[in-house]
Formats: structure tokens, sequence, C-alpha cells
């Protein structure tokens, strides 16, 4: 096919002349400057980084009316209004600062996309609460950055390569593109090919079940995912419905369980529904393990820091689980947790998960031939 040469006379200048200059112009600093916002309920830190921040500040969310940075209710009434400017009491007086409310925290997604933002500069008094976290899994799910102050960074879950840095970066996604497709390839091919190769055994242990006593065949729990979301995990029912309980409980001293369930529990056969989950996206093969939520506000009691495991998504397998951590010893299983979270790669996934499978094979044999 032959281009008409007007054609060629009419796109040469546009593709030589009009693009060049139109990228040129795209690039002006003010085009590239990103837009951030504050999102936090700590007025002390919210004044802080709107004094000091470099980026180019819209606006802050906080959840309510906060007096000492919104000084009188004449002011506050002029502000919702839309007028620019908080007041913060420092030094004896007030200091007026050039940004304004944008709303509480449950209009942060709305701003994010009406407002196209860029960055948000988290300011929470306290990072492990649910708001902070509902607050990064906002951004993770719109695509947009996140930072902290540095007397608030956790240096397990943000880049503090610099220390002189005015605000760190949150590790909201630890996996770069790369690796993401590949640790999401291989949860698909892994649970397609468990759920298919042991179809059989899925058969034989639902029949055993219900031979037993008549109950169900699967259990369902609500486990809590990454930035504290929730999903429900089916794993094939080892105990007893009555007297559950969210306090951890050992094996050997837990008389719930069942004999079907005992020998489930012994060769990790009451995993094999979470095959599902990974199938779907809720969980991977290896990551921290999906704690019970009414479980996690006891564990959380123990270990303070607990809640930086919701970084991750969590896991069929893991460091914690192949080193027999369980929630019984909270501190030992979140130390391998966070250790996880630091060295995370795909090469790292499947040393872990090869080192699971010798550990399934020794048990089921010690289950079988006893001695």
């Amino acid at each position: 096919y032959k281009v008409p040469r007007l054609t060629l006379v009419l796109i040469t200048p546009l593709l030589l002349v009009i693009l060049p200059v139109w990228f040129i112009w795209l690039r002006r600093p003010e085009a590239r400057s990103e837009r951030a916002i504050i999102v936090g309920d700590d007025p002390g830190q919210i004044a802080e980084i709107a004094r000091g921040a470099e980026l180019p500040l819209l606006g802050y969310l906080c959840p309510t009316v906060i007096r000492s940075l919104r000084g009188t209710e004449s002011e506050q009434e002029s502000r919702d209004a839309g007028a620019p400017g908080i007041a913060h009491a420092a030094d004896g007086g007030q200091r007026s600062l050039n940004i304004s409310r944008l709303g509480g925290l449950s209009r942060l997604e709305d701003i994010l996309v009406e407002q196209d933002i860029d960055t948000v500069v988290l300011a929470f008094a306290d990072p492990d609460r649910a708001e902070f976290f509902g607050a990064l899994d906002a951004c993770y799910e719109h695509g947009v950055a996140a930072k902290v102050h540095p007397t608030h960074a956790d240096t397990v879950l943000t880049d503090t390569s610099d220390p002189n840095a005015s605000l760190v970066d949150v590790k909201i996604e630890p996996w770069d593109i790369q690796d993401y497709m590949f640790k999401r390839g291989f949860d698909i091919a892994f649970s397609l090919t468990g759920l298919i190769a042991l179809a059989p055994i899925i058969v034989g242990i639902a029949v055993a079940i219900k031979l037993e006593d008549r109950g169900p065949v699967l259990y369902q729990q609500e486990r809590t995912a990454v930035f504290g979301e929730t999903f429900p995990v089916f794993k094939f029912r080892s105990m007893t419905p009555e007297g559950e309980s969210a306090t951890p409980v050992e094996d050997d001293d837990n008389d719930r369980i069942t004999r079907v369930g005992r020998v489930l529990r012994q060769t990790h056969l009451d995993e094999i529904p979470q095959l599902w989950s990974i199938l779907r996206g809720d969980m991977s093969v290896v990551g921290p393990r999906a704690v019970w939520t009414e479980e996690e506000h006891l564990l959380e009691e123990e270990t303070k820091t607990w809640r930086k495991r919701w970084f991750v998504k969590p896991g069929l397998t893991g460091l914690a689980q192949i080193n027999d951590a369980s929630s019984v010893d909270p501190r030992a299983k979140l130390r391998y947790d966070l250790q996880y979270v630091r060295e995370q790669s795909f090469a790292y996934d499947l040393k872990i998960v090869a080192r699971q499978l010798w550990k399934v094979g020794v048990d089921v044999v010690i289950a079988v031939w006893p001695w």
C-alpha cells in the first residue's frame, strides 16, 4: 500500500517538529511537579510536615476537627468553606500554614482520583492503627506512593537509605514487576497442579471426615490479609465445632481434635483447600501465615509490632512454618515473618517451598510408618 505524497508532507512536520515541542512542554517544571496530600490524625505531625515538606501539598485529610490545627470555630467555618490555611499553636503563638483541610479520612479514595494525587504523606500518631493501614491500602489500590516522617518510620517497612531525608518512602509493593509476575505465575501453577493431582486424596479425606462424625467436611474461617483486609480460608475440618477459642493451643493439649483430624494435621493434608485461595489470589504459596481475625487481637497484645506482617500477602508456607514457629510463640513467629519481609524474592520463595515439601514428606512418612 502506497502512502500518498500529500500525507507524507503533512505528517513529516508533525513528527519532526510538533511532537518534540510537545514533549519539551510536558517536561516543564510545573508539569513534572508531584501532587501530594497529608493524611493522618496527629496535629503535630501534620503541621511539621506541612512546614518542612519539599512536596507541593494540596491539603490534608484528618478524621475530625483538631483544635490545635484548626484554631477557632470561625476559622474552622471559613476553612471548611474552602479557604486555605491551618493554624498551629507553637512557641506561644499561632503560625499560619498555607494548606487547607480537604475532608475526613473517608474521602481519601475520592481525593486520590479527583485530584490525581501522586504521593500521600502519612501522619498518624499510632502507625499500627487500622486507619494507617486503610490509607496504605487505598494508596496500593490506586498506585499512589506513600511516605512517612523518619521519626515514625519502620526500618522493615520503609526505605531509609537516606538518613537525612525529611520523609521516607513506604514499601507498599516490595516486589518489582518481573518478580511479581514470576511469583503470581508460580502461585497459579502450583495451586492448579496441586488441586488436580490431589483430587483423589481430596475425595478420600471428605469421605473419612463424614464417616467419623457426620459433621461438615470443610471449615471456614476469616483470616487477615494485606493491610488488614480479611478473606475466607477453607480447610478440612480437623476439630469438633464446639468450644472454639481464639487462644492458640498446642495440638498435644487440644482435646477438640478428631482422630481423622489428627492425621490430617500431622500430614498437613488439612491445608489442601487453601490451594483454592491461592488460585483466587487471596493468598500466595509463600508468605506469613494467615491468622484468624479473632486470634489477631490477642497476638497484637503480646507483640506490639505484629501488624508489620500486613505488608506481605499471607502464604500457605513461609519461613516461620518451616522453622516450626507457630502462634503459640508469637515473638518467634514475628521474627521469622519479618526476616522474610526483608529478604523476600522469587528465588527465596523456591527455597522455602523446597524445604516445606521435604518437611511434609518426612511428616507423612512418620504418620504412616511410626517407629
